[in-house]
């Protein structure tokens, strides 16, 4: 039987795309309307699409003149996008370096219980100094030691998610019993970073526990996937790549005692789409014109903690540090430098081709071309499904769930209807095994 393909859409305000905001298919104020966000959710929910995705900075960003990237809290958004749909998933990033595991827990098992079952948290360290700088710290934590907080943040989560057996909720009137008390544990967890006694004040969630996502492609960030995550959102150029990424993370999950099954792997795709290949190629470049540069150069200029922004476009980037001495931002430093060197590229060029997802890959195609090379990647091994990212909003959305997702449909690699209400459900995976009942440890309230 060919294999289903999995579906997210990455939103990101009006669109992906750096200078989606001043395109004439986008309407500039839909980023500050909530309405235009349960908007979106609706347009995948009808599309059947598996979850929606809103990434998350704690920053202004380094060029606030000309965009920022991040305005909306997530989770309260989503809180939004679930009253207005019912089936869609709903995934929003969290950062390990500046929250507390219990605040964390009970934001998302809340939006478990708003949802009925549809909540995902994307697992992020948070690498950027100006984030930083907005938590009381003089730079930023260095690498290894963000991920071993992370570690430790991401099982304190998972115990607190767990502290509220099935059943504990008894809500029997006539004998005045809310809960049963047996069935609720403190967790009682000591360690390097956290204190913390339990039990979650939230009961447990619908589906268990929320689905963990993680997009980080350092090899600390593939340890922590490999550990914990069951989808990883990946930025992969080439079939190949995707290849070689697959086989790697897939290959380091049995050290956990875990399954092929057990973790998605969906690379981001940036796609333009019109009724013909050279419709497609001329949006694609509409947008490219309306890059800023100054924008686009101090965004590079972040992600190697190098000013660059006094450069020529017309030059070539020079030598940056290497990954092993980036802090922050390991593996989209390591994708922009051999996307530069690969293609000989002028600064120029390199801008023209990040501003539509950072790095992520931009097809730009009919539909028919689109729906092939998704098919062609996931039979390939490159990649279970993919991280959607429209370039503009909400038309970006409407055109692949209108006009590629019935072709995927029609092929039979994508499902006609939901076939599940939570969203473990939609992308098949299943409870962690030990996670329904209490460590033997733990004490009941």
């Amino acid at each position: 039987m060919s294999r289903q393909l999995h579906l997210n859409a990455f939103l990101m305000g009006v669109g992906h795309h750096e200078a989606a905001w001043r395109h004439p298919r986008t309407a500039e104020h839909d980023v500050l309307d909530v309405a235009h966000f349960v908007r979106l959710g609706q347009i995948a929910e009808r599309g059947r699409l598996d979850s929606v995705f809103f990434a998350d900075g704690l920053a202004v960003g380094p060029n606030i003149r000309r965009n920022t990237q991040a305005i909306f809290e997530p989770i309260t958004l989503l809180s939004a996008i679930a009253g207005g749909t019912s089936k869609v998933g709903l995934i929003a990033t969290a950062s390990t370096g500046y929250n507390h595991p219990y605040t964390l827990a009970r934001a998302f098992a809340s939006l478990e219980h708003i949802s009925g079952g549809r909540a995902g948290w994307n697992i992020v360290t948070s690498g950027q100094e100006q984030e930083a700088l907005n938590f009381g710290f003089d730079s930023i934590p260095d690498h290894a030691g963000r991920y071993r907080r992370a570690q430790e943040f991401v099982d304190v989560v998972n115990r607190l998610w767990d502290s509220w057996d099935e059943g504990a909720v008894v809500l029997d009137v006539e004998q005045a019993e809310f809960a049963n008390p047996d069935l609720v544990h403190t967790i009682d967890h000591v360690g390097e970073h956290f204190s913390v006694r339990g039990p979650l004040t939230t009961p447990r969630s619908p589906q268990g526990r929320p689905v963990l996502v993680q997009a980080g492609s350092s090899e600390d960030g593939k340890e922590l996937a490999a550990r914990y995550a069951e989808v990883v959102f990946t930025a992969q150029r080439t079939i190949a790549e995707g290849q070689d990424f697959y086989r790697d993370l897939k290959g380091r999950l049995a050290r956990y005692g875990r399954g092929q099954e057990d973790l998605q792997i969906l690379p981001g795709i940036v796609p333009f789409i019109a009724s013909t290949e050279k419709e497609a190629l001329a949006l694609e470049r509409e947008f490219t014109d309306l890059i800023s540069p100054d924008y686009a150069l101090r965004q590079i200029s972040n992600i190697f903690n190098v000013d660059l922004t006094g450069l020529s476009l017309d030059a070539q980037l020079p030598e940056l540090p290497p990954e092993s001495e980036i802090e922050g931002m390991k593996s989209r430093s390591t994708l922009v430098r051999q996307l530069a060197a690969d293609g000989n590229l002028t600064i120029r060029e390199l801008i023209g081709q990040l501003g539509g997802g950072r790095g992520h890959r931009s097809i730009a195609g009919t539909p028919e071309q689109i729906a092939d090379d998704l098919i062609a990647w996931v039979d390939a091994g490159a990649a279970d499904g993919f991280n959607v990212m429209p370039p503009y909003l909400p038309g970006g959305l409407e055109d692949f769930v209108d006009h590629v997702v019935p072709i995927l449909q029609a092929r039979g690699r994508f499902r006609e209807d939901y076939t599940s209400s939570t969203l473990r459900g939609h992308y098949g995976i299943e409870l962690p095994s030990g996670s329904t009942t209490r460590a033997k440890e733990t004490a009941s309230v």
